[in-house]
């Protein structure tokens, strides 16, 4: 008998023989019969099977085995449910315990557990309904991602984890070194000569600088995969490796790149709404109370458009107490991101032309001297989501930016001679997976949508 997955379960399978397979969240055994409540993964509700000794050959030896955790394999009959909360459920004609479960061990208890303590049984916690649902909006993001820009006739690149460049110049990177398992050598002295690949190499920050290369040979491209940042920051919003997703736009203005970069994320969130709604229905009921009407908004809402200048005017006469000070020039932080979407706009944002001084050497200069071609996208409950530029395509002025910043070019002329050698205006933008997991999730700690969370001191599995 093939197995049918539990979301698979319909009224064409009424009164037809299946067989299930999952894992069981609950039992409850009366004095001839039982309630099992199993799971595979598929869905969040799980599903009721129930097991009458008149019809399970085995019953009286395989029911006492069959306990919260164990995984089984259950053959019956799909039936209509008198009960509420499903439509179907099975009445078993066989029962078969593939794996038992340590009862005084299992840490899954049927009771309320909290995600910090979740956090440390990450090997364990995807049996929840929470981690079981984050996992399958995110599978639903990233398919979504793959569409949209396949759509587009984007290229997917895959660009490097190991690298030698400091995309964002921020100097947090990961040094990736066989040194450390010799240690005569270390005695000596760190020599990057003799190490694995006798140079200095790192941890990506970003895939940005390398897939540049093929768009300035393939057109419109692409790339999605892991990041690391050696930041010390233990907030709810960091992670030390995280999923980056990179589109870059050949022959694309900072316009160019606003435009692609609103119409991929109204395309991720409508997918979610269709494909995901019993998921989105659960962390409605348990963590964001508005949450479809946070995705529902964004997905149909354009986003509005302000200047760096304007934005920090608006927040300079809001009359808000902020913790950190606004001036022109600063950063912008969280509260002030969430102000200008939430309150001001009351909409998804785009922040555009940031002062250099606080953005990356491979942006556009503007022609007021002060600015470049930056922009971010700020959503309500968030803040930052999205963040891109138009890339500085003259080499001259990209010359002069990097000996500004006291960068040494002879590690870049790689590069440069993407502007040496046919330069073409281009512009890209970058989106975290996880943010966006977090946004169309509700959930309040980036350490609960990403499967292993490293963060500083802490590195499980």
């Amino acid at each position: 008998m093939m197995r049918v997955k539990i979301n698979h379960i319909s009224a064409q399978h009424l009164n037809q023989t299946a067989t299930v397979k999952g894992w069981v969240r609950s039992v409850r055994n009366q004095k001839s019969f039982s309630f099992i409540a199993i799971n595979d993964g598929s869905q969040v509700a799980p599903f009721q099977v129930i097991a009458d000794e008149k019809n399970v050959a085995n019953y009286e030896t395989v029911i006492p085995t069959v306990a919260n955790g164990c995984s089984v394999s259950i053959t019956g009959i799909i039936v209509q449910s008198p009960g509420k909360g499903q439509a179907l459920e099975m009445h078993a004609q066989n029962i078969e315990v593939l794996g038992t479960c340590d009862q005084e061990a299992y840490p899954l208890q049927k009771k309320h557990h909290t995600l910090e303590f979740l956090r440390e049984i990450s090997h364990l916690r995807a049996r929840t309904n929470t981690i079981g649902a984050v996992a399958r909006v995110r599978n639903a993001l990233s398919f979504a991602t793959h569409k949209f820009f396949q759509e587009k006739n984007f290229l997917y690149i895959h660009t490097p984890i190991v690298t030698e460049s400091d995309c964002e110049g921020a100097g947090e990177l990961f040094t990736v070194t066989t040194l450390v398992n010799k240690p005569e050598q270390l005695k000596k002295g760190v020599n990057f000569a003799d190490d694995f690949f006798a140079k200095q190499a790192y941890l990506t920050v970003s895939g940005q600088l390398n897939v540049e290369t093929y768009a300035c040979a393939l057109s419109d491209v692409y790339t999605f995969g892991p990041t690391f940042r050696a930041e010390n920051s233990n907030t709810p919003r960091h992670l030390a490796e995280f999923w980056m997703i990179e589109p870059e736009l050949a022959f694309a203005d900072l316009d160019d790149d606003m435009d692609c970069a609103q119409q991929y994320l109204q395309y991720i969130v409508k997918y979610v709404l269709e494909h995901n709604q019993p998921d989105l229905e659960f962390f409605q009921k348990q963590y964001k109370k508005d949450l479809f009407e946070q995705l529902e908004h964004v997905a149909h809402t354009p986003c509005k458009r302000l200047s760096y200048t304007e934005a920090i005017d608006i927040l300079l006469a809001s009359g808000k107490s902020f913790e950190y000070p606004v001036a022109w020039g600063v950063n912008l932080q969280a509260e002030h991101e969430r102000y200008l979407a939430e309150q001001h706009c009351k909409a998804p944002v785009m922040v555009y032309d940031y002062p250099k001084e606080i953005k990356s050497f491979y942006m556009r200069a503007n022609e007021d001297g002060k600015t470049v071609a930056a922009m971010d996208m700020l959503v309500p409950g968030i803040g930052e989501l999205i963040g891109g530029s138009q890339r500085e395509e003259r080499l001259d002025v990209l010359q002069n930016r990097m000996l500004e910043l006291g960068m040494e070019l002879e590690r870049y002329q790689w590069y440069l001679d993407l502007r040496r050698f046919g330069s073409v205006k281009h512009a890209g933008f970058g989106l975290g997976l996880e943010r966006m997991v977090q946004f169309a999730t509700g959930m309040e700690n980036i350490r609960d949508v990403i499967p292993f969370p490293r963060t500083p001191k802490h590195c499980q599995f």
